[in-house]
């Protein structure tokens, strides 16, 4: 299953680039969250290879994900896999410069099943696939908005 989201930022693309690429606020707004990220030792703490084990709480159980960077392109994208014990897939961000001032981020998310759960569990999901959209694009502008803020805090 593959879902898109896409959102235009007041920001140059640098900045929104270097936004998307720093990783210890990520990792912080996720421990706000309630969800507990941990560097693995055979990993890198930045760049490719770059890891972190996920666990978060869902449907009162508790789901352990690896994300991997796969790619990095300056100011164009990052790449990243992810697997867990039912599911793996693969996360893009790119961005664009629409003007100077101007960006535009696109997400995309692939999910793929590794068990007959998890198959049943997508086949829902694509029932629903309006409302897991607008969840998506909401969260999307949300995160929008954060790097915006942060950019207008910083031109002051």
């Amino acid at each position: 299953m593959k879902l898109t989201a896409k959102t235009d930022l007041d920001a140059p693309i640098g900045f929104v680039f270097e936004c998307l690429s720093d990783h210890p606020t990520w990792e912080r707004e996720a421990a706000e969250r309630g969800i507990d990220v941990e560097r693995p030792a055979d990993m890198p703490m930045s760049g490719l290879g770059a890891g972190w084990l996920i666990r978060l709480p869902f449907r009162g159980k508790v789901v352990k994900i690896l994300l991997r960077m796969t790619s990095m392109a300056r100011d164009q994208d990052l790449g990243f896999d992810y697997q867990s014990n039912s599911i793996e897939g693969d996360l893009d961000l790119s961005v664009m410069s629409l003007s100077p001032r101007r960006t535009r981020l696109h997400l995309t998310i692939d999910i793929r099943p590794r068990t007959l759960a998890a198959r049943l569990f997508l086949n829902t999901l694509r029932l629903g696939r309006g409302r897991v959209q607008s969840r998506l694009d909401m969260r999307v502008q949300q995160m929008g908005m954060q790097i915006q803020n942060r950019y207008a805090r910083s031109q002051r």
